[in-house]
């Protein structure tokens, strides 16, 4: 049970919420060179021992890039187009940043269904364990192209919380461009024992074309994460080595304590 940021460091499974404010530039494009910073880091983090599985946001942003759009589509079949055309372009970039390190990837596409059917969790959980055995990364992302409003998560973060249970995580991080939750004064909370209903006061939802949720959906995550055995971390995936920091231990973002 990880007790303080201290124990960060012993977590043997650990689910990386890399979130589309992480990954994109101010237009919405995939920043390749940020890619490449977090996948080397995630390779050190398995160099020492750890498995981790990736939730990875960036296919819509990375459609919007490629087509040239300047705002997040607002219909469901344009948000599923545009994930289509990038979802591709995201994984051809994951798998040339692994390839370098000499690591293999899976894409596992999911959807709410898989969650709320037994015999569909069962099997994905399966799935993601054997790909964790052959000591490939599993990087999951929503089915953003046949998910209708009923079936979609939403969001990545509510997402990455369910598969932090679904494999029995100890460690959730969460990485956008925020540097974690702020109080009253913007001051990043370092650390939540408990999330109270002053503590979901402060969360702020996003106006950001290229993102969704901000931190309400971070919270959700955080709750789902926290009420199993997994601590969570909420980070600006920005900051350089934000990984090994975090595991390090020191006192970056929030640290949100199991419950």
């Amino acid at each position: 049970m990880i007790e303080s940021r201290k124990d960060l460091k012993h977590a043997g499974k650990i689910v990386v919420k890399i979130g589309t404010g992480a990954l994109s530039d101010e237009q919405g494009r995939l920043d390749s060179g940020s890619l490449a910073h977090l996948v080397s880091q995630i390779c050190h983090i398995k160099d020492n021992g750890a498995s981790v599985i990736i939730v990875s946001s960036g296919a819509i942003g990375a459609g919007m890039g490629i087509l040239g759009l300047k705002s997040r589509p607002s219909s469901v079949s344009h948000k599923q187009a545009a994930a289509a055309i990038g979802q591709i372009q995201l994984m051809r970039l994951y798998d040339k940043f692994f390839s370098r390190k000499k690591r293999h990837v899976a894409q596992v596409l999911l959807t709410r269904d898989d969650f709320s059917d037994k015999k569909r969790y069962d099997n994905a959980k399966n799935t993601i364990s054997i790909i964790l055995d052959y000591k490939a990364v599993p990087i999951i992302n929503e089915n953003d192209t046949v998910a209708t409003e009923e079936i979609k998560f939403g969001d990545n973060d509510n997402l990455s919380g369910l598969v932090c249970n679904m494999i029995q995580a100890q460690l959730l991080i969460i990485l956008s461009d925020v540097n974690g939750l702020l109080d009253e004064s913007n001051k990043v909370v370092s650390v939540v024992e408990n999330i109270t209903q002053d503590i979901e006061k402060l969360a702020r939802g996003t106006t950001k074309q290229i993102s969704t949720g901000g931190m309400v959906t971070k919270l959700e995550a955080a709750k789902k994460a926290t009420s199993g055995t997994a601590a969570c971390v909420i980070a600006n995936g920005r900051q350089k080595n934000v990984l090994a920091k975090i595991l390090n231990g020191d006192n970056i973002g929030t640290l949100f304590l199991p419950r």
